[in-house]
């Protein structure tokens, strides 16, 4: 057995690829488990990978603590919980 403990595990993987700075990719990891951790008990128990998959333009998102970047990817995290709660 891959995960001999039934428990939800969360992971969240930033590349470097599409998060250039390093504390851009640990506020985005923050946040995945932020928002993940707020809908905990309405997950199965399973093993989940959270992995960014686009660029956060530097240009748009200037400072990794700024209002606008946890906003945005917030929003993205949420969403994409949602459709693993109706799964």
């Amino acid at each position: 057995m891959l995960f001999p403990i039934q428990d939800l595990w969360i992971g969240a993987m930033v590349p470097k690829r599409w998060a250039k700075r390093a504390v851009t990719r640990n506020a985005i990891k923050r946040q995945i488990y932020t928002v993940s951790a707020e809908l905990l008990n309405q997950y199965p128990e399973a093993a989940f990978l959270v992995r960014l998959r686009r660029e956060f333009a530097r240009n748009e998102f200037v400072s990794a603590s700024s209002k606008q970047l946890r906003l945005a990817v917030r929003t993205e995290v949420q969403a994409l919980m949602q459709v693993l709660i109706q799964l």
